[in-house]
């Protein structure tokens, strides 16, 4: 039997210039807003929190000190 990864959530190993895809999957939630990332759309994330961001905005509201 074939597994799809169809509709199954990635885990990832984010890094400066890229991530490493540790299991399988279609898609990444983004850590603030929840929204579901497709994998080829995902453009934004945080290496040292290893947090992915839907958005510019998103991302850039993360490195501003709380």
């Amino acid at each position: 039997m074939l597994m799809s990864n169809t509709d199954r959530p990635a885990r990832l190993h984010y890094m400066a210039n890229g991530f490493r895809v540790l299991s399988p999957g279609d898609h990444v939630t983004c850590a603030v807003s929840g929204a579901r990332i497709a994998l080829d759309a995902l453009r934004y994330w945080n290496v040292a929190r290893q947090e992915p961001y839907a958005t510019a905005r998103i991302a850039s509201d993360m490195l501003r000190p709380r």
